[in-house]
């Protein structure tokens, strides 16, 4: 079986230091490579109107001095290529928003954010770009609606007794960003006892986020290794 090819990613921003830190974070989340890097709205169409090299998926600003990512966005469905775009802006108003909804992005970030936030929306559009419908042409209601589901955030449950947020956020960080970890191995990466460590592995598997299963070929004493469901698909 064939290994899926990385979602090609052009990140447009006209600060720099932000293009370097979302490219640190494109880094981070398995089945992304960035390909291009731009500082405002000429470059970026520039870029993209090179058909030697395509683009999956942009990370587009709203806000830059040569003009708005809602031009980008203009400039992808006047093409009528498949490229897709999520925009990370400090930009706010509700008719920003719906321009941008009505020029299909795939997703809206609002800065500044957290890593964990940046890996689940990220996440989630892997999932939707590894969906393909009926290859006959003809697609089922099911899969329509599957295909659809892939890119809405998921419903948050407010932690259980005992199971702390700011503690449970970094538990998640820690697994989503290193794989499969044993209960060990988070702790020292977190800086907990393993027992904590161990009672916020057991609280995402029973919430459904983790697969718990035997870690094999280690000596001594069985271990159980937990594994971030939506990075699943990406190795």
């Amino acid at each position: 079986m064939t290994e899926p090819e990385n979602i090609r990613v052009l990140i447009v921003d006209d600060d720099p230091l932000i293009v370097e830190l979302h490219r640190s974070f494109v880094e981070r989340v398995p089945g992304f490579v960035v390909v291009a890097e731009a500082v405002g709205a000429y470059q970026a169409v520039a870029i993209l109107r090179d058909d030697a090299r395509p683009i999956d998926l942009i990370l587009l600003d709203i806000t830059m001095p040569d003009g708005s990512g809602l031009d980008v966005l203009r400039h992808i469905r006047a093409r009528g290529t498949d490229t897709h775009a999520i925009v990370i802006s400090g930009v706010r108003e509700a008719e920003s928003v719906r321009r941008t909804l009505a020029l299909g992005v795939a997703q809206y970030l609002i800065k500044p954010f957290m890593f964990a936030t940046f890996f689940e929306r990220m996440a989630q559009f892997r999932d939707f770009h590894s969906r393909d419908l009926c290859a006959s042409g003809q697609s089922t209601q099911q899969e329509v609606d599957s295909l659809f589901s892939a890119l809405r955030p998921p419903t948050r449950v407010a932690p259980a007794k005992g199971i702390a947020p700011d503690t449970l956020q970094l538990v998640t960080d820690a697994l989503r960003t290193h794989g499969a970890c044993s209960a060990a191995e988070i702790a020292e990466e977190v800086g907990m006892s393993r027992v904590v460590a161990r009672r916020y592995l057991e609280y995402l598997t029973a919430s459904g986020s983790v697969e718990r299963a035997p870690r094999l070929g280690t000596p001594g004493r069985p271990q159980s290794e937990y594994r971030w469901r939506s990075a699943m698909s990406a190795e």
